[in-house]
């Protein structure tokens, strides 16, 4: 074929704007879908460049890196099955994985062997090739392969046409894409690790294989993560959970099911009592609604269509199905219905800590940071379309308040919005007046932001912003939403000052996501060491010998009095064991009681990381921590 007769391609157009975007391309993103570089465009199409450096550039590259270890793996071991194989963005145990039914188990020596063939593949610089095929023919030859799972896939998810991509000789998986145009283009990445896993998660289906790998755009970037890495497996929530006796998860009543410690239940209590105070400061209406509801209710809010399989299964009592709730927003809805609502009414916000319960796979569960059955910081605010921008605004002043008094100081904001390839509730007006009123609120702030493409809910396009903790890790923690849609499903109303009837506009919003995930995340950034007024014990007050336990006792009791968490050693190990198990247990300061010390009414105060600070009355210890405490401080270091 002629140059002049070969396809115009996504690449093309991009080349014949900026020679050197086109060399940094990884794929294309042609009138707003994500597409390889070879992929054809016509005259008229929008193209513009994913290039490294974006989520979506990164989700490509892995899940092309998922499919270059699972062409290795194929290789070196004949007759291994295929499961799925996901880029990851933000799991802690990697950033891709391959699922493989295999007799033999893989060994980490296997490990070793399958990066050296990816080396290989990489150097062979292969091209992804994909193949369209007819559903008929494309499970015709997946069953010949012997894949019977992918064929399941292809039945469940398959059109007319089957999209399929190829690399190397033996290697073909059904597959949407984009990726990248060849191995040569992957410059660092890592296999980390192997786990058991069930076919779709579910563990009644076939037993698989997992290997866990990552991979970025450089050898710096792998190098840093692997680092932090090591730094994260110090902090893991769920080590540190059991060490300071904070949180469990006990199989025998549920997967998912998390049981607050009293410890736990303590900083649970503060983060709550902090997030009351500025609720009711911010004119927030404190709700509790029931935790389940007639399966019809989410028939309305559309959930029963589209996020069933999210939820547990219907209940049946006096002979109407019931289910437990994902989401809390229906409930909210339903006390905005039951009055008649005026525009002088309007913004009516209301907050709930609501519990709800959501069907997550088994495969999928990870300690705090993915459960079965969590509590919700929800809110939901319903205003009048001339408000809407400067209620977004007090959303993200709020979030911005939050992150300050939890220690995180950066963060990273994504707008996600529309695409071409899935469901959508409502029409294209509202959801535009949604979408500009979220980045003129994001624009007004000064706040940067990442255009999600075909990432909104099927209701509603939001913000969403994603925290950097202690050690560089980024973690989604708050939501808002604009959501036309439920106002219309359930038919609210507010009378406007004209007299007559409108639809309110109504925003969705969460600001630590759920108190769970939160939890384990505040676990991490603090690696248990939280500052003086969430911690659950605040001070040890330790005695050098018996002689001093009354005085100490007493003191405890002060302590307590004053509104200090405070707990008395009175076991018989030498001063500094009691010292090292204080220090152990992260309790932030320690009060060591000889005998001058009880004589003479005074404390020597010791901080857990600078060691000591001198001795003084108890009145100047007490004053001063509950400075630090009502200041909710996030460092000791004015003490």
């Amino acid at each position: 074929m002629s140059l002049q007769e070969r396809p115009y391609t996504a690449f093309d157009a991009i080349k014949a704007r900026d020679h050197e975007l086109a060399k940094q391309a990884i794929a294309a993103r042609v009138n707003g879908e994500l597409r390889d570089l070879n992929s054809q465009v016509e005259p008229g199409d929008v193209v513009e460049a994913v290039v490294p450096g974006t989520r979506e550039a990164l989700e490509i590259y892995r899940h092309s890196s998922a499919h270059l270890l699972a062409a290795a793996v194929l290789e070196l071991f004949p007759g291994t099955r295929l499961g799925i194989g996901p880029a990851l963005l933000d799991d802690p145990k990697g950033g891709f994985f391959y699922d493989f039914q295999r007799d033999e188990k893989f060994t980490p020596e296997d490990l070793e062997k399958i990066e050296r063939k990816m080396k290989e593949l990489v150097r062979r610089n292969l091209p992804y090739v994909r193949v369209e095929l007819p559903k008929q023919k494309a499970l015709e030859q997946f069953r010949a392969m012997g894949e019977e799972l992918k064929c399941e896939l292809i039945d469940d998810k398959g059109g007319e046409m089957v999209s399929c991509y190829k690399l190397g000789e033996t290697f073909i998986d059904f597959c949407l894409g984009p990726h990248i145009p060849s191995t040569g283009r992957i410059k660092a990445f890592k296999l980390l690790s192997l786990a058991g896993a069930y076919w779709l998660g579910d563990s009644d289906r076939p037993q698989m294989q997992r290997i866990y790998g990552t991979s970025f755009f450089t050898q710096e970037e792998l190098d840093s993560w692997l680092r932090q890495r090591e730094e994260a497996e110090k902090r893991d929530h769920r080590r540190l959970g059991r060490e300071l006796d904070l949180f469990s998860i006990q199989e025998e009543y549920g997967a998912g099911l998390v049981f607050w410690h009293p410890k736990g239940g303590i900083i649970r209590k503060e983060i709550e009592d902090f997030l009351r105070e500025q609720l009711i400061r911010r004119g927030y209406g404190l709700v509790f609604t029931p935790q389940l509801a007639k399966r019809e209710l989410w028939k309305v809010s559309g959930h029963e269509e589209n996020y069933a399989e999210s939820m547990f299964a219907p209940m049946q009592m006096d002979e109407v199905d019931y289910r437990v709730r994902p989401m809390n927003c229906p409930f909210h809805i339903g006390i905005y219905k039951s009055e008649q609502r005026s525009y002088r009414d309007l913004p009516l916000r209301y907050a709930e800590f609501g519990t709800v319960y959501r069907y997550e796979l088994a495969g999928a569960l990870h300690g705090l940071l993915r459960v079965r059955g969590f509590t919700q910081d929800d809110a939901h605010l319903f205003c009048t379309p001339e408000v809407l921008k400067d209620e977004i605004r007090g959303c993200i002043d709020f979030t911005r308040c939050v992150y300050s008094t939890f220690g995180f100081h950066e963060f990273k904001v994504e707008l996600s919005v529309r695409g071409a390839q899935k469901r959508y509730m409502g029409d294209d007006k509202s959801w535009e007046q949604a979408e500009n009123a979220l980045a003129e609120a994001l624009a007004d702030e000064e706040i940067a932001y990442e255009r999600m493409e075909g990432e909104a809910a099927f209701y509603g396009p939001k913000i969403d912003f994603k925290v950097v903790d202690a050690i560089g890790r980024t973690w989604q923690l708050t939501t808002i939403q604009v959501d036309f849609n439920l106002p219309q499903r359930f038919q609210l109303e507010y009378i406007g000052s004209d007299n007559q009837p409108h639809r309110p506009i109504m925003i969705h919003r969460a600001l630590l996501g759920s108190l769970e995930r939160f939890f384990g995340i505040l676990i991490e950034h603090f690696e248990g060491k939280f500052p003086l007024w969430l911690a659950p014990v605040q001070v040890k007050v330790l005695p050098i010998t018996d002689r001093q336990n009354d005085f100490c006792r007493n003191l405890q009791a002060q302590l307590m009095r004053s509104g200090i968490r405070a707990e008395v050693d009175l076991k018989g190990d030498k001063i500094g064991a009691k010292i090292r198990n204080a220090r152990l247990e992260r309790v932030p300061f320690m009060l060591i009681v000889g005998d001058r010390e009880a004589e003479a009414g005074l404390v020597a105060v010791r901080e857990r990381t600078k060691g000591e600070l001198g001795v003084m009355s108890v009145g100047s210890f007490i004053e001063r921590a509950k400075a630090l405490i009502t200041s909710r401080a996030l460092d000791h270091g004015h003490f």
